[in-house]
């Protein structure tokens, strides 16, 4: 039995490949029982969908088939059949490597940064970013793949070259993404543009290698835990924006559930004070906000007699205007602008107080005439 099968299978006749595995590239066609892989003429070479039958003789890349049915004679092999000097065509057994290189799509293959990427941002300065996506690629060139990747491998996967791709992605975003200068914030609007503008980058390289960048997806840019936790604190505060009415509000939330439980009564005092203090903090939060310097870190007054070199407000019809200097403020008294009973406030007054009761400020206003117009020290009455 054994000599009869060696006897039948001494030359091979149907050239095929079945492979079921999802990660093949490339694999070579052998028979174990076939001396020297002696292929005869007139031999069928069968290439399925999504393959490409590549002839190898002596190192050297001949012919190339793609998917179909082919009886191989001289007519099909004009490359081979030069390396092997065969003029007039063959009629004897030859010799020669066939590999089957998969040509269909591989998708769904991951790409990401190892490292975060520093950039400097308009709006936050540096930040360290991070990038992953997903791109898809298959070989659009089976004699260069095999001549400058697989080589002499017998079989070769997607994985063996999934780390040179990577890093040929990553390395063009990083560059790419520096020289973008599209704010952070608007990352996320953009990574379709982004994706699109790297990948024109990333396809010469690939064709390089004999593959073709089929498709690239950038899923997420995110940044470090800690940045985001304060970006999200700060975008808490711009959401709740007036903060007497948001305590305003706690409150009244507390006080509704307090109502909704009647066994908690000997709570109320607690809860009446809670608002107070609710209200109260709000309070003291907006009036810091619309007085300017108001919280500020306090400071000794001036020595007695000694000009004051702080600024003040002023209520000049009636909106808060300022701060001026008491230099200003007399050009300003010259002007008509502020007078005696215009209110003033600085920096260390329990109040807002006129102008012409606040000592620092007595100076600029010229002393009242006595009696005042037509009175005792005025001018006389015009004659009739």
């Amino acid at each position: 039995m054994d000599i009869w099968r060696r006897l039948k299978g001494e030359l091979i006749d149907i050239v095929e490949l079945i492979d079921e595995s999802q990660d093949t590239l490339v694999r070579r066609f052998e028979r174990s029982f076939v001396p020297d892989n002696n292929i005869k003429n007139g031999a069928k070479l069968i290439v399925r969908p999504g393959q490409a039958a590549v002839f190898v003789n002596m190192g050297q890349v001949a012919d190339v088939f793609a998917p179909g049915m082919y009886t191989l004679e001289t007519k099909n092999l004009p490359i081979l059949s030069t390396l092997q000097g065969w003029k007039y065509g063959f009629e004897s057994p030859f010799k020669a490597e066939v590999y089957f290189v998969a040509t269909k799509q591989f998708t769904d293959l991951k790409w990401g940064t190892m490292n975060p990427v520093m950039r400097r941002d308009p709006e936050f300065g540096p930040v360290r970013l991070r990038a992953f996506g997903t791109y898809a690629t298959r070989v659009a060139d089976p004699a260069k793949f095999i001549a400058d990747i697989a080589a002499t491998n017998s079989h070769f996967t997607i994985d063996g070259i999934m780390e040179q791709l990577r890093n040929v992605i990553v390395s063009r975003f990083t560059d790419t993404l520096g020289e973008s200068k599209i704010p952070m914030l608007d990352l996320a609007g953009n990574l379709n543009e982004l994706a699109e503008f790297v990948a024109g980058v990333i396809r010469p390289e690939f064709e390089g290698y004999g593959l073709e960048l089929s498709k690239l997806l950038i899923e997420n840019i995110s940044l470090p835990p800690a940045v985001e936790e304060a970006l999200d604190k700060r975008s808490s505060m711009g959401i709740v924006g007036n903060l007497q009415a948001y305590a305003q509000f706690q409150a009244a939330n507390a006080m509704e559930a307090a109502a909704k439980n009647p066994g908690a009564a000997g709570q109320g005092a607690g809860i009446g004070m809670g608002f107070v203090m609710a209200q109260t903090m709000g309070q003291q939060m907006a009036g810091g906000m619309s007085a300017p310097n108001a919280g500020a870190g306090m400071s000794p007054p001036p020595l007695p007699g000694a000009p004051s070199t702080q600024p003040f407000f002023a209520a000049i019809n009636g909106q808060q205007a300022g701060p001026f200097d008491p230099g200003t403020l007399g050009t300003m008294a010259m002007q008509g602008q502020v007078t005696r009973d215009t209110l003033v406030w600085r920096q260390g007054m329990a109040s807002w107080t006129p102008a012409g009761q606040v000592p620092e400020l007595g100076r600029i206003f010229p002393p009242p005439m006595p009696g005042g117009a037509g009175g005792p020290g005025g001018p006389p009455p015009m004659p009739r």
